[in-house]
């Protein structure tokens, strides 16, 4: 029912469907360092889907918390190339909102 209309190749015997990629107009992701070439670096969770969203974007804008000097990079700390990347604007405020925790003393029972 799903395959309807849509192209289905067979695989070592198996069916499958055949899709279209999904293509963003625009990515606008949060890096921690971009160079002023385009490469970026991320931390922590922001490496999970930032770096295919910059590829697969037309346009991406990347707002980084620190723009450095071209080279300060070790290549194989280069996360997404500057190619896929055609802005980097410098944020100015990167607090970080996360839940506060809120205690209360026990009761003594």
């Amino acid at each position: 029912m799903v395959a309807e209309g849509k192209p289905v190749e067979t695989f070592e015997g198996e069916l499958y469907l055949r899709e279209t990629w999904l293509r963003a107009d625009l990515a606008i992701i949060k890096a921690w360092r971009a160079d002023t070439a385009g490469n970026l670096m991320f931390r922590k969770t922001a490496r999970n889907f930032n770096p295919n969203m910059a590829t697969a974007a037309k346009m991406t804008v990347a707002e980084v918390e620190e723009i450095v000097d071209a080279s300060t990079f070790d290549p194989d700390c280069v996360h997404t190339p500057g190619i896929y990347v055609d802005r980097v604007v410098e944020s100015t405020i990167n607090e970080k909102r996360i839940e506060k925790l809120i205690t209360r003393p026990r009761e003594i029972a």
